[in-house]
């Protein structure tokens, strides 16, 4: 069996450090959030229907998590009165999500906490490496994807 290409071995190496960029970033975010009796599960399926009302399928595609695990928080949401299900007139049988009251002030308070830590952060790294970051991540992703759907798996998030 040949061994993988100079680009291969590259993409290699980012593994570890890339799921301890993913730890860091839940850490902190459950740092922000515990004041407010968030969790970073909850900020993230409050915060995809921040502008919009939407089905917990499109929430997971937006989010990259699969539909059972949305679901899961937008019971637990709806049940802490941060969103209620709306009917969706455009699907029967897929409710929106939408924010209460509750919700958006809930996500609005944490808001100077999370500008605090993007501003100290982002300074240290600089716009333009955090913008040419962005879309790396955004092309290996879909990169990602590609390959694996070329490979008969099924789509995910």
């Amino acid at each position: 069996m040949p061994g993988r290409t100079p680009e291969g071995d590259a993409l290699t190496a980012l593994v570890l450090p890339v799921f301890a960029l993913n730890g860091e970033l839940l850490e902190a975010a459950a740092v922000i959030t515990a004041p407010h009796k968030l969790t970073p599960a909850r900020w993230q399926v409050l915060g995809a229907v921040l502008e919009e009302p939407l089905p917990v399928a499109k929430i997971a595609r937006r989010v990259g998590l699969t539909r059972q695990s949305v679901q899961r928080v937008a019971n637990d949401v709806v049940a802490q009165d941060w969103a209620h299900w709306q009917p969706n007139p455009g699907r029967r049988g897929q409710n929106l999500l939408v924010l209460t009251g509750k919700g958006r002030r809930a996500i609005t308070a944490l808001t100077a906490e999370q500008h605090a830590w993007a501003d100290t952060v982002g300074q240290e790294i600089g716009e333009k490496n955090l913008k040419t970051l962005g879309t790396l991540i955004s092309r290996l992703t879909d990169a990602s994807r590609r390959y694996r759907q070329a490979a008969g798996e099924e789509p995910s998030p």
